[in-house]
């Protein structure tokens, strides 16, 4: 069947909407985090997935391995390097979402945009 052949992607597509979703649609910060992180998860997913080469090995060339595929480590590499980033970014996140809370008394986001409005 040919809809199996493209099940990375039909999974990358509803994890990227699901981590869209809950951060358009949720109120509370920290699900809006977690909707991004969710988000990340997606492309992290798409990327490491569209490296794969069927019947593909290691970049290791030895003597007599002529004619054979090899996978491509550089998407490992950065997507790597993402995860690290995202990592970091969704703690200063959280620390952010703390102070939100000692100066508004809430993580909700309609209430931070009224008292705003109000003063």
């Amino acid at each position: 069947m040919e809809l199996l052949g493209y099940f990375n992607y039909w999974v990358f597509a509803v994890v990227l909407v699901i981590g869209f979703y809950a951060v358009i649609a949720k109120g509370n910060l920290i699900k809006k985090l977690l909707g991004l992180a969710i988000f990340q998860s997606a492309v992290f997913l798409m990327y490491i997935t569209m490296d794969k080469i069927e019947g593909g090995t290691a970049p290791i060339i030895q003597d007599g391995a002529d004619g054979q595929l090899y996978s491509n480590p550089l998407p490992q590499v950065l997507i790597l390097t993402a995860i690290v980033v995202g990592v970091s970014m969704t703690a200063m996140g959280l620390a952010l979402v703390v102070r939100i809370k000692e100066a508004y008394g809430t993580i909700e986001e309609s209430v931070i945009l009224e008292e705003d409005h109000r003063s």
